[in-house]
C-alpha cells in the first residue's frame, strides 16, 4: 500500500497581517523554515472543525490531482502575539496556542475571476465533483476560493466542507443525501463533462487512501468538539462518511448534472 506523505510541522515566528475581514481572520505569517503561510487559527470561527475540513478537503483534492498549496501544521508558541496591538487579533492568537493549520502562501497569486477567466470544461467538472464529494458549500461567485498562480488554477479554503460534522447524528444521511447547494457553484455552468469527471476521479479514491488521509487529523482536533472521548471513533466516522459518499458518486454526479441543466 502506497503511503501518503505526512504533513510537515513548522513554528510560526511572525504575524504579518490579516488576509481578509471575516469571522475566521486568517493571517499571513512567517515560519521558522523561512516561508510565508496563510495561517488558519483553531481559535477562530468553527474552530478545529474548520481545520479538519481544510485538511481533509485539501489533501483529497491533492490526491485527485488538483493544484493545492502545501498544507502544514503550524505551532503557535504561548508567547506569540503578546506584542500585537489589536485586541481582537491578540485574543485570537491566545486562543490558538498550540497546533494550527497553514497553507503555503502563493506570492502574487490573483483571485479567480469567473467573469474574466475561463476554465476547461473537464477541469470545471472535476472541481464540481470534488465539492460534491466533500459537501463544500463555499466555491461560489461571491467567494470562489480559487487562485490563478503561474497561469494555473489552484484550489484553496475547504474549511466549509464536511457539513455533517456540525451535527454528528446525521452523518450517514448526509453522506447519502442530496446537496442542493451545488446549484450555487461558480463553475457549474462550465461543468459539461461531469460523467467523464466521475469516471476519472472515482477510481482514484480508495478506502485505503481515505484512511490514510483521515489519519493525518491530530487527535486533539478530533476530541476538541466533545462529541466523543475516543479519537479513533471520530476518525472512523470521517472515513465512513467519505467511503459512503464515494459509493454514491454516480448519484451525486447525476444531481450535479440536473442542477446544471436548471441553471444554464
Amino acid at each position: 500500500m502506497k503511503t501518503l506523505p505526512s504533513l510537515r510541522t513548522v513554528t510560526v515566528t511572525r504575524y504579518i497581517l490579516p488576509l481578509r475581514e471575516g469571522g475566521s481572520l486568517p493571517a499571513l505569517a512567517e515560519a521558522d523554515d523561512g516561508f510565508k503561510y496563510a495561517l488558519k487559527f483553531r481559535g477562530a470561527g468553527q474552530r478545529e472543525k474548520a481545520l479538519i475540513a481544510e485538511l481533509l478537503g485539501g489533501e483529497i483534492a491533492r490526491l485527485l490531482g488538483f493544484k493545492v498549496p502545501e498544507l502544514v501544521f503550524a505551532e503557535l508558541d504561548v508567547a506569540f502575539g503578546r506584542s500585537e496591538g489589536d485586541e481582537e487579533i491578540q485574543d485570537l492568537l491566545k486562543g490558538s496556542q498550540g497546533l494550527n493549520l497553514a497553507l503555503h502562501f502563493l506570492s502574487q497569486a490573483i483571485n479567480f475571476d469567473p467573469l474574466a477567466m475561463k476554465v476547461d470544461p473537464l477541469l470545471a467538472s472535476k472541481i464540481v465533483w470534488l465539492d460534491m464529494l466533500i459537501t463544500n458549500v463555499d466555491r461560489t461567485f461571491r467567494n470562489t476560493n480559487m487562485l490563478m498562480w503561474n497561469r494555473e488554477l489552484w484550489l484553496i479554503d475547504h474549511g466549509a466542507a464536511f457539513l455533517f460534522h456540525h451535527s454528528w447524528n446525521n452523518w450517514e444521511r448526509n453522506a447519502q443525501g442530496t446537496f442542493p447547494i451545488i446549484q450555487n457553484h461558480v463553475l457549474l455552468p462550465e461543468a459539461s463533462m461531469l460523467d467523464e469527471a466521475n469516471e476519472i476521479l472515482k477510481p482514484l479514491l480508495t478506502p485505503d487512501k481515505i484512511k490514510q488521509i483521515v489519519s493525518l487529523i491530530p487527535k486533539s482536533w478530533l476530541l476538541a468538539g466533545g462529541e466523543s472521548e475516543d479519537a479513533e471513533e471520530l476518525a472512523g466516522v470521517y472515513s465512513s462518511f467519505l467511503n459512503l459518499r464515494h459509493a454514491h458518486a454516480d448519484y451525486f454526479t447525476k444531481e450535479a448534472k440536473d442542477a446544471r441543466t436548471a441553471v444554464i
